[in-house]
């Protein structure tokens, strides 16, 4: 077979400072067509196969990102949009890797890239599940339920946790190894329908509460009867402010995640702060990357792989989202996320 010539790729065109839009003169996102330039040493030329979507990604390209105050580099004007993909391995320019390889890594919205081999990773294929929960269980989203729970909020087993976004990607990992992994007194779930409720209860929550419900706030006072020690928070925004109210005296909250404000310039403000002083509530943003620094991030996967094995973690077709997708339509599927239509992980699958 011979080789590709030239990439497609989705280039940031125009940063957003409100909700990405797909069309039209402001449009986000631009399709370009670029030549592949010449492998050099120890680099890699992929073949993109399944590309992650994650709301962290909105974060990267909004328009009034300060870089200083950015976790990673926020992606450059006119660049690849960036995000993590599963791929194989077309030609090879590194001794540890060869044609036909199946790889984590950052191949960015491209069908073709090329990639450094220091930054990529031969993947096994685990009995029975695609190569796609290495973006998610297995990933950098199961490594993000871990850290949070066991290590940043110090979930333990006299504690009640509250997860939100918890049919989401990392939530519903949080949901599995606080219940089952560390074994909590109660788990309590929030999530945006009554199906997924259903299916955050099957994974092992006591109780999950659809947050769009009329009586939600009255549901929630009832299963925080005596309030909550541990907070994993996805969301942000009015969730975050309610739950402080919800709070045990020194409790904890582990702040993973904004999504209720990421696609708008005007943040929501809180106005139940009081409650963070006067019950002495502990709070702490936590990034993966600082984890990962530790060098122990693939004893981490081991645990999630081993806990997958006897049973405490549930990974199968249930817990992603997996969409066939068009190369021309991958914005399209990402933005989808921003709609509460995944399950789980939310996975563009490209359709060659």
């Amino acid at each position: 077979m011979s080789l590709p010539s030239e990439s497609r790729q989705w280039i940031l065109h125009n940063k957003p400072t409100d909700m990405p839009e797909l069309e039209g003169p402001n449009a986000t996102f631009k399709l370009e067509t670029k030549a592949i330039p010449k492998l050099k040493e120890n680099q890699l030329l992929v073949k993109t196969l399944s590309l992650s979507n994650d709301p962290a990604q909105r974060g990267w390209i909004s328009k009034n990102a300060n870089p200083e105050r950015l976790y990673v580099p926020p992606v450059p004007q006119d660049a690849v949009m960036r995000a993590a993909a599963i791929a194989e391995v077309v030609q090879s320019n590194s001794d540890d890797f060869k044609a036909g390889d199946i790889v984590r890594g950052q191949t960015g919205w491209a069908d073709y890239a090329v990639v450094e081999a220091k930054d990529t990773q031969v993947i096994e294929k685990l009995p029975g599940l695609s190569y796609s929960h290495y973006l998610g269980a297995f990933g950098l989203t199961g490594l993000t339920a871990y850290y949070g729970t066991k290590i940043v909020a110090n979930a333990g087993p006299d504690d009640t946790v509250v997860v939100s976004g918890a049919a989401g990607a990392t939530g519903s990992i949080v949901v599995q190894l606080a219940k089952k992994f560390i074994g909590c007194k109660k788990v309590i779930g929030i999530a945006g329908n009554d199906e997924k409720c259903k299916w955050v209860e099957s994974l092992g929550a006591d109780i999950c509460l659809n947050y769009k419900a009329s009586d939600f706030r009255k549901q929630l006072r009832a299963a925080t009867e005596g309030y909550v020690e541990v907070y994993f928070d996805n969301v942000g925004g009015s969730m975050l402010d309610l739950m402080f109210t919800r709070m045990k005296r020194h409790g904890r909250i582990a702040a993973c995640g904004a999504v209720a404000d990421y696609n708008k310039s005007d943040w929501t403000g809180l106005k139940n702060w009081f409650e963070v002083i006067s019950n002495r509530i502990e709070i702490k943003g936590f990034i993966i990357f600082d984890f990962l620094a530790t060098g122990k991030g693939p004893e981490a996967v081991g645990e999630l792989v081993q806990a997958w094995k006897e049973g405490k973690l549930q990974v199968s077709e249930a817990n992603e989202t997996v969409v066939k997708t068009k190369f021309e339509d991958v914005p399209k599927t990402w933005m989808s996320i921003f709609e509460g239509a995944n399950q789980g992980k939310l996975i563009s699958k490209l359709a060659w």
